[in-house]
C-alpha cells in the first residue's frame, strides 16, 4: 500500500512526537530532517523498531538532505528555538526568523506543490514570514496554533465543569500567545454554552488559564517547552487535509478581509480539506467579540510592520 508522504522539519520533542502520532494513525509515510547529524536518522530508526511492535503501516526515514524531501504532500515546519521559563513567544522572533527563511526556501524548493504547516514561535509572525519569502498561494500555507489553544481551553472547561471532554466544544482564536482570544459563547458543554453554565468570573478563570497554558508547562518542565499535545494538534490538522474532511477547526490563516481584518495570519475557524484551506468560517460574533478578535490581530499586524515584513 503506498502512502502519502509527509515532511516534518525538526527532529525535536514536537517534530519526533508528530511523526509518531502520524504513525500510529496509518495516515502517511513520514521523512524527518534536521541540521543535527544522526538525530532524524536515529529517532526514525528507533521508530521503524517501534514499527515492528506497534505494526503500523507507514514507514519513517530520518535525514539531513532536502532532496530526501522532495515530493511531500504535506510539510510541517517545527524547526526552531523552543521557549525557556521567563520567555514569550516574541523573545523567539530574531533567531527564528533567520531559520524560517532557510527552511520555506529549501522545502519549497523540494515540494513546491505540497500544503505547509508552520508550528515555530511566534507563530503568527513565523507564518507571515514564510508567506513573504515563498510566495506559496494563501490555501498551501498555513499554521497550527488554534487547534492546540481551543484544546487547552477544552481541559480548563472540562477540570472547572467536571464534565468529559468529549461532550465539550472549546473555540480559542487570535493570535497564539498572549493576545489569544477565548470565545466563551461559542463553547459548549453538551451543547451549552458555558457562558450559561458558569460564573463570569468562572469564565474568566477558564480563558485565563487557556491563555497561559502554554507557559504553565514551560514553568514546569524548566527546560523546553511542550510537545504532546501540540504534536497531537498537528496530527489532527495533518488528517483533516489528507482525508479531506472538511472539518473545521482554528487554524493560523491568512485573512484578507475577513472579519475586518486584513493581510494577516491569526486563528480562525478554518475548513480544511485535501486543497489546504478551503474555507474561512465567518461566525456571527458580536461587537465586544469582533473587537476582541480585530485587537488580537492589530498586535500582530502591528510587530508585522515593525519588523518591515507588510507592505
Amino acid at each position: 500500500m503506498s502512502y502519502p508522504k509527509v515532511t516534518i522539519v525538526g527532529a525535536g520533542n514536537v517534530g519526533a512526537t508528530t511523526a509518531l502520532v502520524l504513525l500510529e494513525k496509518n495516515l502517511c509515510d513520514v521523512c524527518l530532517i534536521d541540521i543535527a547529524e544522526g538525530l532524524p536518522q536515529g529517532k526514525a530508526l528507533d521508530l521503524m523498531h517501534m514499527r515492528s511492535v506497534e505494526d503500523f503501516g507507514p514507514t519513517v526515514m530520518g535525514t539531513n538532505d532536502y532532496a530526501d524531501t522532495a515530493g511531500s504532500d504535506i510539510v510541517v515546519i517545527t524547526a526552531g528555538l523552543p521557549r525557556k521559563p521567563g520567555m514569550t513567544r516574541e523573545d523567539l522572533i530574531d533567531v527564528n526568523s533567520g531559520i524560517m527563511k532557510s527552511v520555506i526556501e529549501q522545502a519549497a524548493a523540494a515540494s513546491p506543490e505540497a500544503i505547509f504547516i508552520c508550528v515555530t514561535n511566534p507563530l503568527d509572525i513565523m507564518v507571515y514570514l514564510a508567506y513573504k519569502e515563498s510566495g506559496l498561494p494563501t490555501e498551501r500555507l498555513m499554521g497550527m496554533g488554534g487547534v492546540l489553544d481551543s484544546a487547552r481551553f477544552t481541559y480548563a472547561i472540562a477540570e472547572k465543569t467536571g464534565a468529559p471532554v468529549s461532550d465539550i466544544r472549546a473555540l480559542a482564536m487570535g493570535a497564539h500567545g498572549k493576545a489569544m482570544v477565548c470565545m466563551p459563547r461559542f463553547s459548549t458543554v453538551g451543547g451549552t454554552p458555558i457562558t450559561e453554565l458558569l460564573s463570569a468570573q468562572e469564565v474568566d478563570e477558564v480563558c485565563e488559564r487557556t491563555i497561559g497554558g502554554g507557559g504553565e508547562v514551560v514553568a514546569l518542565l524548566k527546560t523546553g517547552s511542550a510537545f504532546y499535545a501540540p504534536a497531537a494538534s498537528i496530527a489532527h490538522m495533518v488528517e483533516a487535509i489528507l482525508t479531506d474532511s472538511d472539518e473545521v477547526m482554528s487554524v493560523c490563516s491568512y485573512l484578507s478581509g475577513e472579519y475586518g481584518i486584513d493581510d494577516v495570519y491569526t486563528c480562525v475557524p478554518t475548513r480544511l480539506g485535501k486543497q489546504g484551506v478551503r474555507e474561512i468560517v465567518e461566525l456571527p460574533f458580536d461587537e465586544d467579540e469582533l473587537a476582541a478578535l480585530r485587537e488580537s490581530a492589530d498586535k500582530t499586524i502591528a510587530t508585522l510592520d515593525s519588523l518591515g515584513l507588510r507592505g
